[in-house]
């Protein structure tokens, strides 16, 4: 889904000798916005099953996070981390992205590594960095119970940002067709968003999302929660 879009929130000032007048603050913003989108439909474009993944979970990361409250600037951050969530799967060969039937051990420890591959890439951008997005990147599979990975953190050890970005994830992911199962309809993923709440997602994060669903789910799918 691709609904009309705002311009993006100005991100949070970061320390510096010399603050930048609004006008340069606004073409920043609007540059690394743009940036992240090219980067996250590039990564998209290795699969066809995946197009437009990267951009529907930042416009839903971005809704989920104003709906818990946080600032549109706040939310800004978290968007552009939402494109730019699976980038290091630029290092995972297409045969495995693309491959028909169950991975094996050796693929899934590729496909696995992707988080920190991401935040390796990142990791130079100093802008990124201090933003937090290279640590939304790094963390994105984590789960709430401490059962994901890269590093198995748990609860609020999870960076906020990550955990609102593994709703968004998993919500897009659900309502595609991947190589290995057809996408379900928009019921049952919801309830498998609800049903992960307090194991793999953030019970807050799945509260809000409860609460806000119709705007959330607009960027993701033509019908709403049942």
């Amino acid at each position: 889904m691709n609904p009309s879009r705002t311009a993006p929130a100005a991100l949070p000032p970061l320390p510096g000798p010399s603050p930048a007048s609004p006008d340069q603050t606004h073409f920043v913003t609007t540059a690394l916005h743009q940036f992240a989108e090219s980067l996250g439909n590039a990564i998209d474009a290795k699969d066809p099953h995946t197009s437009m993944h990267s951009d529907e979970v930042a416009e839903a990361a971005r809704a989920l996070a104003l709906a818990m409250g946080l600032t549109p600037s706040q939310a800004a951050v978290i968007h552009v981390a939402g494109h730019l969530h699976d980038i290091g799967k630029i290092g995972v060969p297409d045969s495995v992205l693309k491959k028909q039937g169950p991975l094996t051990a050796a693929e899934w420890r590729a496909v696995r590594r992707h988080p920190e591959a991401g935040a390796a890439i990142l990791e130079p951008v100093a802008a990124l960095n201090r933003l937090g997005v290279v640590d939304m990147v790094l963390h994105h599979h984590e789960r709430w119970d401490g059962t994901g990975y890269p590093h198995g953190l748990t609860g609020a050890g999870i960076p906020l940002g990550a955990r609102i970005i593994s709703v968004a994830d998993s919500l897009s992911a659900m309502l595609q067709n991947r190589p290995y199962r057809a996408a379900l309809d928009i019921d049952r993923a919801c309830r498998e968003i609800e049903r992960g709440a307090g194991t793999q997602f953030d019970p807050g994060v799945v509260a809000a999302f409860r609460r806000a669903s119709g705007r959330i789910l607009r960027f993701v799918s033509p019908a709403e929660c049942g």
